[in-house]
């Protein structure tokens, strides 16, 4: 009887202190390609959030994060494809708008918001988008590295790349932009009036100064910070 109860308490002391170190434990590693950043340009460990913004140590990049809160990175919006006097105009869906949106109405907001502490924001290049595209990591993810870029949908996602010659499917529209499906993770051109899924990017300022584990930056450290003018 009293081994049996000896057993139970060894038993019971072993699943404590395994569940105490599941607790302590970090649930994940440092990317070596992407770091979170929060809407005030704060640099957060991979496994913190919520995040605005991720940085793209690769290519120098920071990229809009998209969300499910209605706000204007909702991941639901679509937009067509418009850029000062080309394309087409508000063809896209959206609740920030009293008219349907376009790409150039989500960069305005966004570089009005100033994101990230950031307001460069701009449509990415098809090379730049197209260099976030991998394999997913399960058969329902989508072609990008989902635990940093969420809310990320299985369509078409715009690109800065314009007058692109158009499949004969849609030769009657002659010529459109460049786009990224992170469903397949494949390019095509589309119409211009297509409602498609958008995300920003701007260049990242500072970059050497912001990794994670560099002992230069504190919890406190600003990421994103403006050059200071010169007033002479």
């Amino acid at each position: 009887m009293k081994a049996r109860i000896v057993s139970s308490l060894l038993i019971l002391a072993a699943i404590t202190l395994y569940c105490s170190s599941e607790r302590t434990a970090e649930p994940s590693h440092e990317h070596p390609r992407y770091t979170k950043i929060s809407a005030d340009g704060e640099p957060l460990k991979p496994w913190q959030g919520p995040w605005s913004c991720v940085l793209d140590h690769q290519n120098n990049l920071l990229w809009e994060v998209k969300t499910d809160n209605e706000s204007i990175h909702d991941g639901y919006w679509t937009y067509s494809w418009f850029n000062n006097h080309s394309g087409e105009e508000n063809l896209g869906d959206c609740y920030f708008e009293p008219a349907r949106c376009d790409t150039q109405d989500l960069v305005r907001h966004t570089n009005r918001d100033g994101l990230c502490g950031v307001k460069s924001w701009r449509l990415p290049t098809h090379a730049e988008l197209q260099s976030l595209v991998e394999a997913p990591t399960r058969p329902s993810s989508t072609h990008i590295a989902h635990d940093y870029f969420i809310h990320i949908k299985h369509g078409d996602y715009w690109t800065s790349d314009s007058d692109d010659q158009l499949p004969s499917h849609f030769k009657q529209f002659q010529i459109g932009g460049k786009a990224v499906n992170f469903h397949t993770g494949q390019s095509m051109t589309l119409p211009y009036r297509n409602a498609a899924f958008t995300m920003l990017v701007s260049a990242a300022p500072n970059l050497t100064a912001i990794r994670l584990n560099t002992p230069r930056l504190s919890s406190r450290t600003s990421v994103i910070t403006q050059p200071k003018e010169n007033n002479k």
